[in-house]
């Protein structure tokens, strides 16, 4: 009994609430299950080839083999300067007759799960474009997300591509002309890839394609301005 003379009543859970909170588990059993379902490889390399054909009759293709055409004739063409480095690793590759490999190559870092995500399925089959476009052999382009399942690393070998198997965060020495596309990195990666390769034998073999540096650069300055506000 309590002190006004009524009845102690067992608080009982409501029957909506119920309903709910079995709903809310089933719910989270359900998209688990999603997540755990295994991943068809071939109809995915046919979505993504289905992708990059579309993508080729679109004119934001167009224009982005031209520019990718102009910058790496430029990369091919122009030769690092040949100057003294304290590290002799930092040196360019060199050929069998002791001049400079001009084969470009590619790196792809933070692709994203391109089974689940529209928007990296897009990237991925424009990276298969752009290595078409600039006679990069498959093979010659190297890959890498922290993010990729197992099953996505077995499509991008299937693909053709090298699939790294270590996170280099961006510190990949270019040492001969090299095409980066980095469509989803932040901000410290593009931050580690020019430290790793600041220097005139470096950085004149680089072509990146991703963020706008101008972008990145207006974001730090507001952010700067923003923290001596507070």
């Amino acid at each position: 009994m309590s002190d006004t003379g009524e009845e102690w009543q067992v608080a009982r859970k409501r029957k909506g609430a119920a309903r709910k909170s079995k709903k809310t588990h089933q719910g989270t059993s359900a998209s688990r299950c999603r997540q755990e379902e295994p991943l068809d490889i071939g109809k995915t390399i046919k979505r993504i080839r289905e992708t990059a054909s579309e993508l080729r009759c679109d004119g934001i293709w167009q224009k982005w083999k031209e520019q990718l055409l102009v910058a790496g004739s430029a990369s091919l063409s122009k030769p690092p300067e040949s100057k003294d480095t304290e590290d002799p690793t930092e040196q360019p590759e060199k050929d069998g007759e002791g001049s400079p490999c001009r084969q470009l190559e590619c790196v792809c870092y933070g692709l994203g799960s391109f089974s689940s995500c529209p928007v990296a399925r897009f990237q991925l089959a424009m990276l298969l474009l752009l290595l078409d476009a600039g006679q990069i052999p498959l093979e010659d382009c190297s890959v890498y997300d922290p993010m990729f399942s197992t099953a996505e690393r077995d499509i991008l070998r299937k693909l053709g591509l090298n699939v790294l198997t270590e996170n280099e965060e961006g510190k990949r020495l270019a040492k001969k002309p090299t095409l980066f596309y980095l469509m989803h990195c932040g901000k410290a990666l593009y931050n580690n890839l020019l430290w790793r390769n600041w220097s005139t034998q470096c950085l004149p073999l680089m072509t990146i394609v991703g963020n706008s540096f101008t972008g990145m650069s207006d974001r730090f300055v507001q952010d700067v301005k923003e923290g001596d506000e507070q």
